[in-house]
């Protein structure tokens, strides 16, 4: 049976921390920015925790890289 390959895709977006959680960049902060108030784009450079089913997830999609 071939080994399960990393998805690439997760990969890129997901990042697994020490303790086991699974942090993201979180949305909305590529462009436009200008529209967007001074408190909502600081909030959104603190990065965001997948939890429950999703988590579940990414691990299993991450699972060959861990």
């Amino acid at each position: 049976m071939p080994k399960q390959k990393t998805h690439k895709g997760f990969k890129k977006r997901f990042k697994v921390t020490a303790n086991g959680k699974i942090k993201h960049r979180k949305t909305s902060r590529g462009h436009i920015l200008s529209s967007k108030s001074p408190k909502r784009k600081r909030m959104l450079r603190q990065d965001g925790v997948v939890e429950g089913v999703l988590a579940k997830m990414v691990i299993e999609g991450l699972r060959p890289s861990l």
